[in-house]
């Protein structure tokens, strides 16, 4: 009986032990730290190890805890001055505190503002979940006579039980009666890594390699833009020679799902993975940066890169408004040190973003701004095509993107800056679906790889929470006003299939060397052109040349004897065997990139005075510059009397007028001429 008593006793003592902890965990503001009951058994509890902590005892940090991650936030400003995995620290730590984990804007003429929060808040505290809350509200009494910006800006971040990493999000907003505001620019989120252990960086599967300093760009020199730097003296006599520019590292926003560094001596990994572009500005085909030497690591959620202003967001006097960027997930991973831990480091990063994506939308968010799946609605249908003159049958809008964005005109979702956007890719048969929509008011859009031009759906599309909206048959009819004559290029929206020149061997990105698809990417080929056209401009043959490797990517400026860059005029030859009297001849004109430019069209006579066509000054994108092989897309129809035209040989001048800077210019994506509709010529030149 004693022995019974006495292993009751013990029972009784380690169910009441039990139960302490069970209850002071439970308490997500109790952490294990000052817990020394908590913190003895740890180890022998084991989903304690799990458990989610958070400690705010310190009025000027907050700090969680999952036995994996720990983060450390500047408490009320809301930065992250320390990240731990597995107890090593992965930021930097000599920066200031605002220059490690933050959030910044630009707006009002490149003003950058950190957004500093003035309060925090626990939104949730358990031991499989802490949510916490960075708010700076914005004082309407203050007008426009400061420089914080009208809007509240609520940070948060996400913490739960076993993850290797956390999440974060942003919720911002105006209120009616707020001043107005130009030129908001650029909302991102910022990481600035340990530099003495990340030292390797992974885009995609093709774009990862070990990375020069920030230290070895200090050492070099600028060349034509201080984002590019030749490394003239570098820590890694490897990188003798090379270019960096962080532009070099863009993606599209579609493909813009994971990416990061690596510290090849720890074997671990730090990645930003975004599982939907449903709060990106500019759609899916929006350009934008990435990771880049620092290390630094981003998530743009707005931006101008490869667009110029039109994706600036301006807010009117008094307009209200709200928006959720993200959440988005930081991942952290590790792996047995080996010459094969970069590679399986982003294979685990690429599994982690499939898991996010599977989960999406996430549920567990405690923001009423961010709607679980359950709140949304999906969109469905099929995408033909209806183009008499290669095909009188309707066919299926194979791999075309659809999407819903914000109520506007034909093609105005790649210039959207405010809503969400939600796309998809259609199958062989056009068929698609657009899932997990945010309730609200849309209009549903679609373009077509190999074809011109844009659609978009007669009526708008409201959106309510568990709506299953399916479409009749929809039928897009491209621009076209005859038959094709001759065509330069395929409608793809860039202007990759073009004669991208060699690099220059001195100013090389060996990131590239064995990716000759990429070769757009490398620094100064715009000065090719100038080389390969001295004393004169290009000319274009239709039917003799081939644009692949004729047809330069950009018409660039060139620069003269006194050192002015000046615009170029490219001319297209072409044979009519007959013309078609009276009748309007069309012109296609699809641009893949523009900036500071302006596009004119002569027909048969490069002096007359006046063209036939003017795009007026035209695009910001920069995309020459970025290295970026399109921005935004343009489409202009020109319609030619067939009075300018002539039986034999006739030439269309293609000139890009405006000069006086490097970058200005454009890429062509597509040109096609069109007979009138009543042509009937059998002998057209394709």
């Amino acid at each position: 009986m004693e022995k019974m008593r006495q292993w009751g006793w013990l029972l009784g003592s380690f169910a009441a032990m039990l139960l302490l902890v069970l209850f002071l965990a439970r308490d997500g503001s109790y952490d294990e730290t000052t817990n020394p009951v908590r913190r003895s058994l740890r180890s022998i509890i084991p989903w304690q190890q799990h458990g989610v902590s958070l400690t705010a005892k310190n009025r000027n940090r907050v700090v969680l805890d999952n036995g994996i991650v720990k983060l450390i936030f500047s408490n009320p400003e809301g930065n992250v001055i320390g990240i731990q995995y597995k107890g090593l620290d992965i930021l930097e730590m000599g920066n200031e505190e605002d220059n490690r984990g933050y959030w910044d804007l630009v707006w009002k003429k490149n003003t950058t503002d950190k957004l500093q929060a003035t309060k925090f808040k626990v939104i949730t505290a358990r031991p499989d979940q802490a949510e916490i809350s960075f708010l700076r509200t914005y004082d309407v009494s203050l007008g426009n006579g400061t420089n914080i910006i009208p809007l509240t800006v609520d940070k948060r971040y996400i913490l739960r039980r076993g993850a290797s990493g956390f999440y974060a999000y942003g919720i911002f907003e105006r209120l009616e009666g707020w001043p107005g505001v130009q030129d908001m620019d650029q909302i991102r989120m910022v990481f600035k890594l340990e530099q003495a252990k990340f030292d390797y960086m992974a885009l995609s599967d093709t774009r990862q390699r070990m990375m020069p300093t920030a230290a070895d760009r200090g050492n070099g020199e600028q060349l034509a833009y201080k984002e590019a730097v030749l490394l003239t003296d570098p820590s890694n006599p490897e990188f003798r020679g090379e270019v960096d520019d962080k532009y070099q590292y863009s993606i599209e926003d579609k493909d813009n799902k994971v990416h990061g560094w690596i510290s090849t001596d720890e074997s671990v990994g730090f990645w930003m993975i975004t599982p939907s572009d449903e709060f990106r500005t500019g759609g899916p085909f929006k350009q934008d940066l990435t990771s880049h030497v620092g290390p630094t690591t981003l998530s743009m959620f707005v931006s101008t890169h490869y667009a110029g202003k039109d994706l600036g967001i301006k807010f009117e006097e008094g307009e209200a408004w709200k928006k959720v960027f993200g959440p988005v997930f930081v991942y952290l991973n590790s792996a047995p040190s080996s010459k094969n831990s970069t590679s399986i480091l982003w294979n685990n990063a690429k599994q982690q973003l499939f898991k996010e994506v599977e989960i999406w939308p996430y549920n567990f968010t405690q923001s009423e701004d961010f709607p679980s799946s359950d709140q949304r609605g999906s969109v469905s249908g099929q995408l033909q095509i209806h183009d008499r003159y290669i095909n009188e049958s309707l066919l299926p809008a194979s791999s075309g993107y659809v999407g819903l964005a914000a109520p506007g005109e034909v093609g105005s979702w790649q210039r959207e800056n405010k809503g969400y956007q939600f796309w998809n890719q259609a199958d062989e048969e056009g068929r698609f679906i657009l899932k997990d929509v945010r309730p609200g008011n849309y209009s549903l859009y679609a373009w077509v790889p190999g074809v011109v031009g844009d659609y978009k759906y007669e009526a708008d599309i409201t959106i309510i929470p568990g709506c299953n909206i399916k479409l009749d048959n929809l039928t897009f009819e491209p621009p076209r006003t005859g038959p094709t004559l001759w065509e330069i290029g395929i409608p793809d929206r860039t202007a990759a299939e073009f004669y991208v020149p060699d690099p220059y061997p001195t100013l090389l990105n060996n990131l590239y060397n064995h990716i000759p698809s990429e070769n757009f990417r490398q620094y100064g080929l715009w000065a090719r052109y100038g080389e390969r056209y001295p004393h004169s401009d290009l000319v274009y043959t239709v039917g003799v040349n081939n644009y692949t490797d004729h047809w330069f990517y950009a018409q660039v400026t060139k620069i003269t004897g006194d050192e002015t860059y000046v615009g170029t005029t490219w001319e297209v030859v072409f044979e009519l065997h007959n013309v078609t009297n009276p009748g309007i001849y069309t012109l296609q004109l699809a641009l893949a990139s523009a900036h500071s430019a302006e596009l004119q069209v002569r027909i048969n006579s490069q002096s007359d005075e006046r063209p036939l066509f003017s795009t007026k000054l035209i695009g910001g994108d920069n995309a020459i510059a970025r290295h970026g092989i399109h921005g935004l897309y343009w489409l202009f129809s020109v319609e030619i009397p067939s009075s300018l035209l002539k039986e034999g040989n006739n030439s269309v001048y293609l000139s890009q007028t405006r000069g006086g800077e490097t970058f200005q210019g454009v890429m062509y994506d597509y040109i096609r001429l069109e007979a009138p509709s009543s042509h009937t010529d059998s002998q057209v030149v394709i």
